[in-house]
């Protein structure tokens, strides 16, 4: 039995891909433990738990938080032998990290399979470097391993881990929110998402995998036979590729849960059959990509390939068969202008979105939106200097007073779709310089009216006293 410790900085929501790898290491026979960095020392876990494996999954921006963990828990566990192994996007697009101090492993794409052989070869006693998907550092020599096929059957691996979770982090075990995630992967090429370098990786896969409808439906009323569960979120990048399936979930599902869900959709994949089918299953709110009102930008820049006309049509569609519809917007693109940005906010409102994210762009390495930035000297420093969470800054290269007004426009985005007649008041207010009291105020303004939206349109659930103690203090612990 190989004893395994997953590190995580903090929790928002059910982490999907550490579950679900827990869940088969346990299946093997192994042990597993979990360390919230944001509740509780890690170090001291560690030497408590003694683990031979630790685990980290991040994603770019966080590599050096944790980086720092890493070599803190080693030092803990003084002449313990324990191999600290990383994974998740930032690793398997930058396995080269493989060279930082303290790092014994790189898993490069999916994790549950490697993961397991590791732990299988170390229970043994019998560590091989030869694992598929595995960059090992062995005796100063990186040894690179051929990833193996992803896993074509979801249904194949046990229902994902919650326990790990729950059974540490209270906001989330009593949240009546719960996440799920029904299929992996998406067909799409977009400029700013890794998708197009994870089928560098995968040349020869399909470009997605759904889970069999009876074993989405089992796993949703486990939890509820046990938690709290009033709204469910499928995570999954796209939740409306696959008519048939589709079809048989929204038979299935409101007979068998009957629960609301959310999901993500994409504007040129709504249909009218489509929305039938969403509203029969039980949709009461979707999230779309809109990214970018101006068409050059949303369709050369990004490649997003879809109308301004189709995004309004999609919107007209949803809300008349009342599905509430989010949005996520990217402001502060490369060759934008402010003037671009309020075009986005306005076509938010046309297309009869409930609430409006809107993220600053952050030119992600390894994408290619992120290398045409560097290579077209619009990016202001390094990749390095990229955070984990895209809101409150842009390192593009900008005159100072429009990349402030972008900045803090960010923070009024989602009430100017709301109420299109503030736009010359946001105007004017996001002239304001960055100082601690501007800054704090439109950070409230932002949260307040974000904290609302969520809990009345995006996930509408029963508001009692405790319901908005824990969503204020989830509020207000997120990074964002």
């Amino acid at each position: 039995m190989t004893r395994v410790l997953w590190v995580e900085k903090q929790i928002d929501y059910e982490p999907q891909g550490i579950m679900s790898m827990s869940a088969v290491l346990k299946q093997a026979g192994h042990e597993v433990a979990l360390a919230i960095c944001a509740q509780e020392d890690p170090v001291q876990l560690a030497k408590e738990f003694q683990p031979d494996i630790v685990g980290y999954s991040m994603m770019t921006g966080s590599q050096h938080y944790y980086f720092k963990v890493n070599r803190r828990i080693k030092e803990g566990l003084g002449q313990k032998q324990v191999m600290s192994v990383f994974g998740g996007p930032h690793p398997t697009f930058f396995p080269d990290m493989i060279h930082e101090d303290g790092v014994d492993g790189v898993c490069v794409g999916e994790g549950e399979g490697p993961l397991v052989d590791l732990a299988n070869a170390l229970g043994n006693g019998g560590f091989h470097p030869d694992i598929p998907n595995w960059w090992f550092k062995v005796e100063g020599e990186v040894v690179k391993n051929p990833v193996r096929p992803l896993i074509r059957k979801l249904g194949d691996l046990p229902m994902p881990d919650r326990e790990l979770v729950y059974s540490k982090h209270v906001p989330t075990r009593t949240s009546p929110i719960k996440h799920f995630m029904a299929s992996r992967g998406c067909p799409y090429n977009c400029t700013y998402c890794f998708n197009h370098a994870w089928y560098e990786i995968y040349t020869r896969e399909k470009r997605g995998y759904q889970r069999s409808v009876e074993s989405v439906i089992e796993e949703v009323n486990w939890v509820r036979d046990r938690y709290p569960l009033e709204q469910v979120v499928f995570l999954d990048d796209l939740f409306i590729i696959y008519v048939d399936w589709l079809e048989e979930f929204a038979e299935k599902f409101p007979k068998e849960v009957g629960l609301p869900f959310f999901c993500n959709v994409r504007s040129n994949l709504i249909t009218p059959e489509k929305v039938a089918l969403l509203k029969k299953a039980g949709a009461n709110t979707v999230s779309m990509g809109i990214e970018a009102g101006n068409d050059r930008l949303r369709n050369d820049l990004l490649k997003r390939k879809m109308s301004r006309e189709t995004i309004i049509e999609s919107g007209r569609m949803l809300h008349e068969a009342g599905i509430n519809l989010t949005a996520t917007n990217i402001l502060a693109l490369p060759t934008g202008t402010l003037d671009d940005d309020f075009d986005t906010m306005r076509l938010n409102a046309e297309a009869k979105v409930k609430y409006a994210h809107a993220f600053l762009f952050q030119p992600y390495p390894a994408t290619e939106l992120g290398e045409f930035t560097k290579k077209n000297g619009h990016m202001a420093g390094s990749f390095d200097d990229i955070g984990a969470i895209a809101w409150d800054s842009s390192i593009l290269v900008r005159d100072d007073k429009e990349k402030t007004q972008m900045e803090n426009l960010q923070r009024w985005f989602a009430l100017g779709v709301e109420f299109p007649w503030l736009e010359p008041f946001i105007r004017l207010v996001i002239k304001a310089p960055h100082n601690k009291f501007t800054d704090t105020l439109f950070w409230w303004i932002h949260k307040l009216w974000k904290g609302w939206a969520i809990t009345h349109r995006v996930h509408p659930i029963k508001i009692t006293p405790k319901v908005i103690w824990s969503n204020a203090k989830h509020f207000m612990q997120m990074e964002a």
